[in-house]
């Protein structure tokens, strides 16, 4: 297996840690993060990092236990980066001085200047005699550290940009890793061009060194792979495949929230294309007796979660001797359910948690996709062959259509809204929107409105229209529709779909993990 240069991210808890690693990617470097209570000096030696980056992080350098590296790690010989809160530790532990706010914290755009000599990390910037940052720390540097010189300031940060280029020490008091940074994109690729980095880390990479550790963790044992027709469970079943034939079996849970005429063409695709060994456990009318009468969007969640279980563990004993459980769990997934530092977080996405099911089933988890984001999946998935009509769907919730069906959910409600559905993505197809879209879907909303069709009083259903642009899922925006498409789009609906009488378009712009409604 080819062994990759690797480049270590130190994270000290900032919420966008996993973007520096993204911008890395981009740049086809390999790289990790990893907590920096787990940096020791055994993991440095065993690791052997090309080049380190510091996260940004909340703390104070001041504060007891505040977050720190080993100082071993200084010793590497190795280019390091720090950035915010990074610029803080490097300049604490070296020998610089560090200042509460008192005046010069700042939060959100600021512009940078150069001063002195020109710094290869920053090739490529200031064309126009500055650029724009994001920077986001209430404490600051008040000197640096010996060694260090100033190449850049901000009005509030008289330290943007330092270096010791002698030992090839970067740090930025900034983030270069947000969209809010544009210039960012560039400061990482200079900084792992002159850290020596080959970019030889590809999806096609990926996809050898993912088989050649599946392969290596299943050896010659059974697999089962909860197969729910989306992107992120279909590309790890194809390369589990891939890897290891029929020792795999992919359980196919249909729990009647699934959208017009999905259960179909999943069976399809992997049973008879793939040719893989599919369970296809149609369970609806369990599914949706259990979610009679429950409108709290928690307990639909867990309702379906639960149930999920059972099902999958009844089907997944007709197997027999299986060890391990396989899923299409994504970094998101991670990010959003579990604080990747170890420390207590707020739990945003609750299905993504697989509730005990390893455990009460004694399997242990292979789990291939875990450190991808969505579009690099996208990526692996094109490399495998799967078909891009498949490849570029648009994400879509392991609760299914209860996520979009707010209140109580009824099979009525949820033809209504399978039709409509199929009525929106049809229009944007048509109109050649799909894949610049990263996500669209129609929700029925709870509530009936009156309304006029013709000669006649109605009394039907509202639905709401969600369609959000984002790169990774971390973050969202709306789809700026033009009004044409919209009201296009409406008159379908009402007139194709019955029990709908009125549409709406959320226009809301979404923070990390509340794209979907519930």
């Amino acid at each position: 297996m080819t062994q990759h240069d690797r480049l270590l991210i130190i994270d000290f808890g900032s919420q966008v840690t996993q973007l520096i690693a993204r911008r890395l990617r981009e740049l086809n470097v390999y790289c990790e993060i990893h907590p920096y209570q787990n940096v020791t000096d055994d993991f440095l030696r065993e690791f052997a990092p090309k080049a380190v980056i510091f996260s940004g992080g909340p703390a104070s350098v001041f504060a007891d236990g505040a977050p720190m590296p080993p100082k071993t790690v200084f010793d590497l010989g190795v280019p390091i980066l720090g950035i915010c809160y990074g610029q803080q530790v490097m300049m604490h532990c070296l020998g610089g001085k560090v200042e509460r706010g008192h005046g010069t914290a700042e939060f959100g755009r600021a512009f940078v200047t150069p001063k002195g000599a020109a710094l290869h990390i920053l090739d490529g910037w200031f064309a126009d005699g500055r650029e724009q940052v994001w920077m986001s720390h209430g404490d600051h540097v008040s000197a640096i550290a010996p060694g260090f010189e100033v190449y850049g300031t901000s009005p509030n940060a008289p330290f943007a940009v330092t270096a010791d280029v002698a030992r090839n020490f970067y740090a930025v008091q900034f983030h270069p890793e947000v969209h809010h940074t544009p210039k960012g994109a560039k400061l990482y690729e200079n900084f792992v061009k002159l850290a020596g980095f080959k970019g030889d880390w590809t999806m096609g990479a990926y996809r050898e060194e993912a088989i050649s550790k599946i392969r290596e963790q299943v050896g010659d044992q059974k697999v089962i792979c909860g197969l729910s027709g989306g992107v992120d469970s279909s590309v790890a079943a194809v390369l589990i495949h891939e890897a290891i034939g029929d020792q795999l079996t992919c359980v196919f849970v249909d729990h009647g929230l699934l959208r017009l005429g999905e259960a179909e063409q999943v069976v399809t695709m992997f049973r008879d294309h793939y040719n893989m060994t599919l369970i296809h456990a149609d369970e609806s009318d369990l599914f949706l007796g259990a979610l009679e009468g429950v409108s709290d969007p928690e307990v639909k969640r867990k309702t379906i979660g639960k149930l999920f279980i059972d099902v999958f563990q009844k089907h997944a004993n007709e197997v027999g001797g299986a060890k391990f459980l396989a899923q299409g769990t994504l970094y998101p997934d991670v990010i959003e359910s579990v604080s990747f530092s170890g420390g207590p977080s707020v739990t945003i996405k609750s299905h993504h948690n697989v509730g005990g099911l390893p455990e009460k089933m004694g399997l242990k988890l292979v789990e291939p996709l875990r450190e991808l984001f969505k579009d690099e999946v996208r990526a692996l998935g094109r490399e495998l062959g799967l078909p891009q009509t498949f490849i570029g769907r648009h994400p879509f919730p392991g609760p299914g259509l209860a996520i979009r069906c707010p209140g109580e959910i009824t099979r009525e409600k949820l033809d209504i809204l399978r039709q409509a559905d199929a009525v929106y993505i049809d229009q944007i197809r048509k109109h050649g929107l799909y894949d610049e879209i990263w996500q669209a879907f129609a929700a029925i909303l709870p509530m009936r409105t009156v309304g006029v069709m013709g000669d006649g009083r109605t009394y039907d259903y509202a639905l709401a229209l969600r369609a959000v642009t984002s790169v990774d899922g971390m973050t969202a925006d709306y789809y700026p529709f033009t009004h044409d498409f919209l009201g296009e789009t409406a008159t379908r609906i009402i007139n194709e779909v019955q029990g709908v009488n009125r549409v709406f378009y959320d226009c809301t712009s979404k923070p990390p993990g509340t794209i979907e409604l519930e």
